[in-house]
């Protein structure tokens, strides 16, 4: 069975002449063309145009579109991970509504305003781009959703697991040890334990973050001032580099 590229426009909200490009780009070929010149689409080619809306709505432009789908060819673990941040998409869309519901009723009533109720399921995403474009959206999909289904003392708490470490990091720096002592592979190894705990990202899960990867961030620290800035400046993050390395080259 086939649908025509009408059909399939009007079924996908989106127009013949969008289909049209994504053919003519090498996105979305059809199944078969027809005497009348008509393109027409089968089961496999729906599947992989659901894989490229969904992209889209994730903000990515058409070359990355192009290169997730070159990268994922499995449409049922890729759909899976996209069902996941649609899943963490409603979640954070009932929690908005809920907030809101609190706003209208808290100002008809002449009641305080809770901050903390009015923002929640307002989660700022300004790292969404850049996690895409080092890791690809699924990476920033599953992030996200583990972000959004945490609970606000959750993420208070991973906060302020996250505020403890910076800080030991940079009074360790400041006080001079040996990047490879004990007491900085200590904290190397928390650091560890810390990437493993964030899913979507290379490091997180089971295994944890592999010794390119690990390595790989403590470039990384010291390149980019802001990733310094979270441990002194520079030369913090040249003591958290070396101590990653020191450590991947002891453990990974």
């Amino acid at each position: 069975m086939d649908w025509s590229i009408q059909e399939i426009a009007k079924l996908a909200g989106t127009t013949s002449r969008t289909l049209r490009h994504y053919d003519d780009i090498g996105l979305l070929a059809p199944a078969r063309i027809g005497a009348n010149g008509y393109r027409y689409y089968d089961a496999e080619a729906l599947v992989r145009l659901q894989r490229i809306l969904l992209l889209r709505e994730l903000g990515l432009g058409l070359p990355a579109v192009a290169d997730v789908l070159e990268r994922e060819d499995r449409a049922p673990h890729a759909l899976r991970s996209h069902l996941e941040w649609l899943r963490g998409e409603q979640h954070r869309l009932a929690r908005q509504i809920v907030s809101v519901e609190k706003t209208i009723d808290a100002l008809e009533g002449g009641e305080r305003l809770m901050a903390e109720q009015m923002f929640d399921g307002f989660d700022h995403t300004e790292h969404k781009e850049e996690v895409e474009q080092r890791w690809g959206a699924d990476a920033y999909a599953r992030s996200d959703a583990w972000w959004r289904s945490m609970g606000a003392d959750e993420k208070r708490a991973w906060q302020q697991r996250l505020a403890a470490l910076n800080a030991d990091w940079v009074a360790a720096a400041d006080r001079g040890i040996d990047p490879a002592g004990d007491e900085a592979q200590a904290l190397a190894q928390r650091h560890f334990e810390w990437l493993r705990g964030i899913p979507g990202t290379p490091g997180g899960g089971a295994d944890g973050p592999s010794r390119e990867y690990f390595l790989g961030l403590g470039e990384m620290y010291v390149a980019d001032e802001r990733f310094g800035a979270n441990y002194g400046g520079v030369d913090g993050a040249r003591f958290v580099r070396d101590a990653m390395t020191a450590y991947a080259e002891r453990y990974l």
